[in-house]
C-alpha cells in the first residue's frame, strides 16, 4: 500500500523522496491527504523515538530487530 511506503520512506529514507514518488502519492491522495498523512506519520515516528530514548517502550510486546 502506498501509505505504508510513505511511512517507511519518511522513517528511513526521507532524503531520497523525489517528485516521482509524490506524483504517485497524488495519483491516489489529494494534496490535503498527503499533508495530513505525512503529519500523522511524523508524529508517530517522533513519539516512537521519544519512547525509545526515555526507555518507555513496552516490555510486553517486544519487536524483533531486523537483520
Amino acid at each position: 500500500m502506498l501509505a505504508i511506503e510513505y511511512a517507511d520512506r519518511l522513517a528511513t529514507d526521507h532524503h531520497h523522496m523525489d517528485d516521482a514518488f509524490f506524483d504517485r502519492l497524488k495519483s491516489v491522495y489529494s494534496d490535503e491527504q498527503v499533508l495530513e498523512l505525512g503529519m500523522m506519520i511524523g508524529q508517530f515516528i517522533g513519539f516512537g523515538r521519544l519512547l525509545m530514548v526515555l526507555d518507555l517502550e513496552s516490555k510486553f510486546c517486544p519487536v524483533e530487530e531486523p537483520g
